[in-house]
């Protein structure tokens, strides 16, 4: 099948999570794309040339032709339906459903990590303060949902590796990168996360120096 020429909208200084788990998808599906920045402080995002092809206005954007799609979850799921050769979800549907259900957890719920743990931290070594009493309760419930997932220590989430994994893995790290108190076998399998060329591929991308 001939693939229609893809663009991938991002930030330009590679730090949102849902851009990197997208273009570990695409990474990961073999497919080609190329990556088109934007400064979102500069609210290069509201231009009206970017709000005709995102009707969010919001990075992750990918383009297929004169097909625009936004919003990361939506990207990924349209990905595996229309490349499905090398899958990024489990084919299980029970399995499938519980890696969305992982993806929309880490997405909508733990606000205080998020806050008190930007992504700076992850891909730009930024350290923080401690946290706070909030984001202790949301980094002790995102550690007790990890283990819950992980019990036994298996590999990946759900037997093979699914990009809900990367997504897990980047929450966890906002943490770990810190030098905040993770139990040691859920930092093993972040870092083992981490080292996918996929992901390696992102992390290493060239970013500005704070």
């Amino acid at each position: 099948m001939h693939q229609p020429p893809l663009r991938l909208y991002v930030d330009s200084v590679y730090t949102s999570p849902y851009a990197m788990s997208v273009f570990v998808t695409l990474r990961e599906k073999g497919l080609a794309f190329d990556t088109v920045t934007l400064d979102l402080d500069a609210g290069q995002n509201q231009a009206a040339d970017f709000a005709r092809l995102s009707v969010t206005r919001r990075v992750p954007t990918l383009v297929e032709g004169d097909f625009a799609l936004s919003e990361s979850s939506a990207i990924t799921e349209y990905l595996e339906q229309v490349y499905p050769a090398t899958p990024v979800y489990p084919a299980d549907p029970k399995q499938r459903a519980r890696a969305r259900q992982v993806q929309a957890w880490l997405r909508s719920d733990l606000l205080p990590i998020r806050q008190e743990r930007s992504t700076l931290v992850v891909f730009c070594g930024q350290k923080r303060p401690p946290l706070s009493p909030e984001a202790e309760a949301a980094a002790n419930k995102l550690i007790s949902a990890a283990e819950a997932l992980l019990v036994g220590n298996p590999a990946n989430l759900f037997g093979e590796w699914s990009i809900a994994d990367v997504d897990l893995a980047l929450m966890l790290n906002r943490l770990i990168l810190n030098g905040d108190r993770v139990p040691a076998a859920l930092v093993d399998y972040a870092q083992r996360q981490w080292q996918r060329p996929s992901v390696q591929a992102w992390v290493n991308l060239p970013r500005p120096a704070l």
